[in-house]
């Protein structure tokens, strides 16, 4: 698919010629921008306002040097990033990622990406995302630490409860943000809800760690509803083995689907008898160790050095490791395996070509920014018990998390209905998400 309409086609040659390198961020403008041709037919109060020319440039981008001290006494330098990209609808809520990969394009896609998720769960967050190309494997905790404490000592500068809300995202977990959080307050000298991803003691949220991954199950669920079945009986191969795909597997498994595969960088394993999750669980978490090992503790298990779980015969796919790792050869495999639903857990996992090539043979999608706003909506009900100093139970706040799911799903589908593509859930998160930040900076008026 291709721009047709005129304007689109203007304001995206804009962001191709101020971006250029940057082919994530282009990936991301271009699919929002496809899906919100038949919005700028209906709504030329839009196109007058300008809205999405604007809503394309970020409000604020924040690159610095990140300098810290190894274990060997010898001194690292890293690049951290802060793109605050809207705040129409509240403070910039995004995570902070730490992988050799971050670099601006990645950080100013998931930042844009994350306007409308924030958007779609019905909560007051902007969009906005961080990180770092300073990769924790490896490194010691005492590293990991300096390197937080260097990090946290520039970015918070340009963050605060009502400003800018960082959380986790990959290479981001407790560990990480009880050391971002501990330097924070020790610069600032006050305890806020500055951060979400908290540990329990201090003003963290039961059903943060399993949010993504369950949520991504509930959103799932309504599509399985949809179409008039459940996931009982079904097979589920899952990629990736982080928080997402470990909580997703275990909520699959409690829905009554069957989970075959999880994936680390270096291959997957296969699980004929459906996923030990305690064996996966111990590994991840506990030891961070390899995907591979597995395979040496479980019996009929197979670990495929190298390779992708795509070419796994399942009923459901959900990929859930890192962008792009779902490509058309993929997606061709999936397709030809008998796959009915797709649904992404991790960040644009799945290349424009791939989506297409499900959305022709009538595979049932779910893109990211709907599926997989439960980490992002549980970080924003962390911000509310922090702000009323009270916190709420793990069933409160799965229950809450449940809910959010169903609107979403809902949202997307009904504003598939409305705006003439029924179904493409793609299509109706952009335009329902979209609406309702739209409508806010036009409220808000255009600062000359």
């Amino acid at each position: 698919m291709s721009l047709q309409n005129a304007y689109l086609k203007e304001v995206y040659e804009k962001v191709c010629k101020r971006n250029q390198g940057e082919p994530e961020f282009l990936q991301a403008v271009q699919e929002v921008l496809e899906s919100l041709e038949p919005v700028v037919e209906k709504r030329p109060d839009i196109v007058a306002e300008g809205v999405i020319d604007r809503i394309v440039e970020p409000e604020r981008v924040i690159t610095f040097r990140v300098s810290w001290v190894d274990d060997q006494g010898k001194v690292q330098v890293n690049r951290g990033f802060r793109v605050q990209f809207n705040s129409a609808i509240g403070p910039y809520k995004g995570g902070l990622r730490l992988h050799p990969s971050v670099n601006a394009s990645v950080i100013k896609f998931l930042g844009f990406e994350q306007i409308f998720k924030n958007s779609l769960t019905g909560l007051p967050m902007g969009g906005g995302k961080g990180g770092s190309d300073f990769d924790p494997k490896g490194k010691s905790d005492r590293e990991i630490m300096r390197f937080c404490q260097s990090f946290m000592t520039e970015l918070c500068k340009h963050i605060g409860p009502d400003t800018d809300v960082p959380a986790g995202d990959i290479g981001v977990g407790a560990r990480e943000i009880g050391y971002l959080f501990g330097q924070y307050k020790r610069l600032r000298n006050e305890f806020t809800g500055v951060l979400t991803g908290k540990g329990l003691t201090y003003g963290g949220s039961l059903t943060r760690t399993e949010a993504t991954g369950f949520g991504l199950c509930y959103f799932v669920n309504e599509m399985l509803a949809a179409k008039g079945t459940s996931f009982a009986g079904k097979t589920v191969a899952i990629s990736g083995s982080g928080n997402v795909a470990l909580y997703a597997a275990q909520k699959a498994t409690e829905l009554g689907g069957k989970v075959v595969t999880l994936s680390d960088s270096n291959g997957f394993i296969y699980d004929p008898n459906g996923i030990d999750l305690a064996v996966a669980k111990d590994i991840k978490e506990v030891k961070r160790g390899r995907i591979k090992e597995y395979a040496d503790r479980v019996p009929g298990s197979v670990y495929t050095e190298g390779k992708r779980v795509w070419g796994t015969k399942c009923d459901i796919a959900l990929p859930c490791a890192t962008q792009n790792e779902l490509d058309l050869d993929d997606a061709n495999a999936l397709i030809a395996n008998g796959v009915q639903f797709v649904a992404e857990g991790a960040n644009m996992p799945s290349t424009p070509e791939a989506v297409e090539a499900f959305q022709k043979a009538g595979v049932f999608f779910g893109p990211a920014k709907a599926a997989n706003a439960g980490g992002v909506a549980v970080s924003g009900l962390e911000m509310s018990q922090n702000s009323i100093r009270l916190s709420w139970t793990f069933e409160e706040v799965d229950e809450k998390l449940h809910g959010i799911m169903k609107n979403i799903y809902k949202n997307a589908y009904d504003a598939s209905v409305a705006y003439g593509c029924p179904g493409n859930l793609v299509a109706g998160a952009n335009i329902a998400g979209f609406l309702k930040v739209a409508e806010a900076m036009i409220a808000q008026g255009v600062a000359y």
